[in-house]
Formats: structure tokens, sequence, C-alpha cells
């Protein structure tokens, strides 16, 4: 009887230790990460280095492309209204038309064959241009009245730079779009494919909706930029006294207003600048002429109204689209 439960207890006891080593084997099987995931991992890093990055391809190349499906997913994106053919040609690049030719004609299709079909964005890129500078220089002078012509063309320049535009195209998604040559596109070819837009879109919707888009993405721009970032004036304090002069006001006086450590080798002094016996702007510098010409700086910032704290550019709808969307809110709902 006792031999029989000792057997019995070793069974059990045999069972249980069976249990916990094929558990112990489970759990160290399922590790989530194969044997051999290591050695490939060191293989494509190996290649890597030797061959380099793969070459860019253009998105049209990758799966999931559909040309058509993407051009009205971009007018919507954008909440604009967009004439489909015009829209796609403003994507169409003419260096694009005149590669795939050659592509064509190297296979040995006929010359009537090999010409493609498309019109490109040569008259939209011109009119783009166009469009755009004219309304950037209206907006400034609307918006910055006491700007002189200089400031204000130096704004609309900085607006206009292939930077900005191509900054604002490719968070635009127009890069993904474009139909280029070369790949990834040519800053000069992503510029003139954002104007072609613009062009189009005047052409669909009118010079307000253009205007409206042109004020949303590219005016934005010049939020936290300072003026004389953009604008290069050599003698600030000349240009202060000649703004003073053309409005009948005092001629400023600088004056000391503090100083610290002027025997150190970080000195910093203030300067104010007096008109009629006012403060009109003081300005730090390790030097007092510096601290003079930044003072002058402060001072044309006021007097053009382009302040740090000035008040904030009216970026809302225009008033005749609210009364659009609510009619046509009205028709949908009735």
């Amino acid at each position: 009887m006792a031999s029989g439960l000792l057997a019995s207890r070793g069974v059990l006891t045999l069972g249980l230790h069976y249990q916990h080593v094929c558990r112990s084997v489970l759990v160290t099987q399922t590790r989530q990460k194969k044997r051999w995931m290591k050695a490939y991992t060191r293989i494509m890093e190996a290649k890597l280095k030797l061959e380099g990055p793969p070459p860019p391809k253009r998105r049209s190349e990758k799966p999931n492309w559909d040309f058509h499906a993407e051009v009205e997913a971009f007018g919507a994106r954008l909440q604009e209204n967009f004439q489909m053919e015009r829209l796609k040609a403003a994507f169409v690049n003419p260096c694009y038309v005149r590669v795939e030719q050659e592509r064509r004609s190297a296979l040995g299709l006929e010359p009537e064959m090999a010409v493609l079909a498309l019109k490109d964005n040569k008259k939209l890129r011109t009119r783009g241009v166009a469009l755009t500078r004219d309304f950037l220089s209206d907006w400034c002078r609307a918006s910055f009245p006491s700007l002189p012509a200089e400031g204000a063309s130096a704004l609309v320049d900085h607006l206009m730079t292939p930077e900005v535009v191509c900054h604002v195209a490719r968070n635009l998604g127009v890069e993904d779009l474009t139909m280029s040559a070369e790949v990834p596109v040519p800053d000069d070819v992503l510029y003139g494919t954002f104007c072609a837009v613009v062009a189009a879109l005047e052409e669909s919707s009118g010079p307000q909706r253009t205007g409206l888009f042109l004020r949303d993405f590219l005016t934005t721009q010049l939020i936290g930029k300072d003026l004389f970032d953009l604008w290069s004036v050599v003698n600030p304090m000349g240009l202060l006294v000649e703004e003073c002069t053309r409005r009948g006001l005092p001629l400023p006086e600088p004056r000391l207003l503090r100083s610290a450590g002027a025997s150190t080798v970080l000195p910093l002094f203030f300067v104010g600048l007096y008109c009629d016996k006012k403060l009109l702007a003081e300005g730090p510098g390790e030097t007092l002429l510096a601290a003079e010409e930044e003072a002058a700086r402060v001072g044309l910032r006021k007097l053009y109204g382009y302040t740090e704290n000035r008040r904030p550019l009216d970026f809302s709808p225009a008033p005749q689209l609210h009364v659009s969307q609510s009619n046509t809110q009205a028709l949908s709902s009735g």
C-alpha cells in the first residue's frame, strides 16, 4: 500500500516537472524574433554600406497609384474647385514631355506615335508667376500702408523666393504629383509647378479664391519674421531721419540711457532716441554706435507698424464666402 502511494507520488512529481520544462521550452520558442533575423539584418546593413541607399523613385512608380484620383484628392484636400483638365496640365512640365518623347523614340516608335498628347504648364507657369507677384504686392501695400515701396518690395521678394515657395509646395503635396524629368524634383521645376497650380485655380474659380489661397499659404510665411531680416538697410539712422522729416516730426536725438560692463570684454549700452522730448525707441548694443543703430531699427518698426506686438493679420474668410456656404448648407438641408 505504501509502495503504491510512493509510486503514484513519484509519477505526479515527474508529470509536474515535465509540464514545467515544456512550458519553459514553449516560452523560449515564442520570442517574437527568429533565429535567422540577426544574420539577415547584418547582411542587409553591410549591403547598404557597400551599395549606398537605393535611388529615389517617383511616387507614380510605386504601387497603389492613380493619377486621376490623386489630382481629384488634391483639390478636395485644399477645398478648392479645380477644373480637372487645367489642374492636370499644371503638373506636366516641358522637361517631362521632352524626356518621354526621347524615350519613345529610342524604343523605335515612329515620330507620329512618339509624340505625347499632353499639354505642358509653360503658359500656366508664366501666368501664375505674374498673378502671385501682383497679389503679394497689393496685399503688402494693404496690410502695411506705412511701409515704403522698398520695404514692401523686399517682403514680396522674400515670399517669391524658391525656398519659401518650394517649402509651401512640398507641404501641400505638389511634389508627389509633379511630372518631372528628374527625381527628386528640382526646386525650379517645383517652383514653376506651384505657380501653374495658382494659374489653374484662377482660371477655374476666379481671382477671389486665388487671392485667398495665396493669402492662406504664402503670406503666412511672414509670421515670426523680422522686418530687417528680410529688408537690408545699411544706414537705419539715416532712414529714420528721412522718415521723421517726411512726416513732419522732430529729428531724433540719441541719448545714453544706461550701460553695464563698459571696461570689460562684454560691454552693454542702451541708447534711447527722443523726438520732441518723448522716448521714441531704445535699443541695446555692444558699442554706442551699434546701440544707436538698433534703436533706429526699433523706431522704424514703430513708424512702419511692423512691431512684434502689432495687431495680428486678418486671415478669416471673406464675408461673401460665409454667405455662399450658408446658402449651400440651407439648400442641402432643405
